[in-house]
């Protein structure tokens, strides 16, 4: 059994699973306001379908950076009749620190309820695992390694 076949295979296996981590990151894009918006928080959708609902897109996002804003959740919007505004996006960079949180933030002159993440449709509800299948398929090349090129 040759050990050197199964180390480079490994190694490889886990250079490409950070190089995907990297790839094709993707963030909603909605806004909707009130209690009947599809894009209001609990998320309704199955991210992996998101053609199912008009006004829910799934985008590509250079930076890798997602945010939800939730607009009206203080002053006098919390007792219009409208509701708060939802907005789901894809931000252009990063926070300065680089830091994933929800905090109240200054945004266009008024205050907003703002989360940052990192990932791939971080600001939806429900997480898409992308590791799942990379490591799947590097326990498959391991055995694949081990039994048959011995």
């Amino acid at each position: 059994m040759k050990w050197t076949h199964i180390y480079v295979s490994v190694f490889l296996s886990i250079i490409a699973l950070k190089q995907v981590s990297g790839l094709n990151k993707r963030c909603i894009r909605c806004r909707s306001r009130g209690e009947l918006g599809s894009c209001a928080d609990p998320f309704p959708l199955n991210v992996t379908e998101p053609e199912v609902e008009a006004g829910i897109h799934v985008v590509a996002c250079p930076s890798g950076w997602c945010g939800k804003m939730i607009e009206g959740t203080s002053g006098a919007f919390r007792m219009d009749d409208y509701g708060a505004a939802t907005q789901r996006m894809c931000l252009q960079r990063a926070p300065s620190d680089y830091e994933e949180r929800c905090a109240y933030t200054l945004w266009n002159h008024r205050k907003v309820y703002m989360c940052f993440c990192n990932g791939d449709l971080c600001n939806s509800a429900i997480t898409v695992p992308v590791y799942s299948s990379m490591i799947f398929m590097t326990i498959l090349t391991t055995i694949y390694n081990i039994y048959f090129n011995s």
